[in-house]
């Protein structure tokens, strides 16, 4: 590895390495706003008005998977800490059964190497869990994992901007998805796409449960000159790219794409780098979305 990869991967996962466990040592508050900007954070938001240029948009867009492909190539199964509070944070994992044995049929739309899906196999007997991503390098880390079983889950690899669901996940078969980190890394355009996909394969009822990075949130806020792509969307060193969402946007998203908002929240954090003495500001979108039972009128 280079010197410059080295460093580029450093800064990465200082900034966000972490991002994805709800625990922090000041606290943790859900809001229905986002947090409030210091001036200087405001004068710099302002300044960034010169786009990264259409020619490497368009390449960032056509070498995405590959992008992803080799930083699961860098950070094999290590960079990410496995996310044991998601059943706590979604009680849905648990509560939509209707009686204490019954078998829930789970997607993990984007599911890395397994920090969420491991972690929810050991912790409940009674799921069988889909799990796909858009890196194949990540999928076969999946399936080399000793916890790996077929009997009781499903990996593939799947692109869910353009690549059919249902050719490996039943339609209406889903109770509950997971969609943790993983829209934000989907180019703004084809969200909706994404969305409409996952909608096929979830049971009339079933939820998506969802935590992304929210408006405002300190990574944003640390992209220097030439990283923004567009509104409320950046480029990191690696080629890999984040989206920050407001909770307008989000429900907008998910009703068009045909769900339902049950709850849709920003949570704020508060964490300590004790290494450089400084505190950030982090603000994520924790939210939960249900496919009607019956077709909504238009």
């Amino acid at each position: 590895m280079s010197t410059q990869e080295s460093a580029e991967m450093t800064q990465t996962k200082d900034t966000e390495s972490r991002e994805d466990t709800p625990r922090c040592l000041s606290g943790q508050t859900e809001s229905y706003s986002s947090r409030d900007l210091t001036q200087d954070e405001l004068d710099k938001l302002k300044t960034e008005r010169v786009l990264v240029s259409e020619f490497k948009q368009l390449k960032l867009e056509k070498e995405a998977q590959k992008n992803w492909d080799l930083f699961y190539k860098r950070n094999t199964t290590n960079f990410f800490k496995d996310r044991h509070w998601t059943t706590r944070e979604f009680e849905e994992l648990k509560a939509c059964r209707e009686f204490e044995s019954q078998k829930l049929v789970l997607l993990e739309a984007g599911c890395g190497v397994g920090n969420c899906l491991f972690p929810l196999l050991e912790d409940d007997l009674n799921i069988f869990v889909y799990a796909c991503d858009f890196s194949p390098r990540a999928v076969e880390f999946v399936k080399q994992n000793p916890l790996y079983c077929p009997e009781r889950c499903c990996a593939f690899q799947c692109d869910l901007t353009k690549e059919d669901l249902s050719d490996n996940v039943p339609e209406g078969s889903v109770d509950v998805v997971t969609l943790i980190f993983v829209l934000s890394a989907v180019h703004p355009e084809k969200m909706k796409m994404a969305l409409e996909n996952i909608n096929k394969v979830l049971k009339p009822g079933g939820i998506v449960l969802f935590r992304d990075y929210g408006l405002n949130d300190h990574a944003m806020l640390r992209f220097k000159a030439g990283s923004k792509l567009g509104e409320n969307f950046y480029v990191r060193q690696d080629g890999t790219r984040s989206y920050f969402f407001s909770k307008e946007r989000l429900a907008q998203l998910f009703e068009e794409a045909g769900f339902v908002s049950v709850v849709n929240d920003y949570v704020l954090r508060e964490t300590v780098n004790k290494k450089e003495g400084i505190c950030v500001q982090r603000v994520f979108l924790q939210s939960k979305f249900t496919k009607p039972t019956v077709t909504q009128p238009s």
